[in-house]
């Protein structure tokens, strides 16, 4: 996990996920337009995970 990832999720989640797939990408947005911090959290999850 790069620091440019780390700055992305916390300010863009959705442009962070974007190598992991589409799923990813539309599970990180759909939690961003709920709340900033769920989207950031997943995007930190998801970047975490070595899969």
């Amino acid at each position: 996990m790069s620091l440019l990832r780390v700055l992305l999720a916390i300010f863009f989640p959705p442009l962070a996920v974007i190598g992991k797939g589409c799923g990813s990408i539309v599970i990180v947005f759909l939690l961003t337009l709920c709340g900033w911090v769920p989207g950031v959290i997943a995007a930190l999850i998801i970047l975490n995970n070595p899969n």
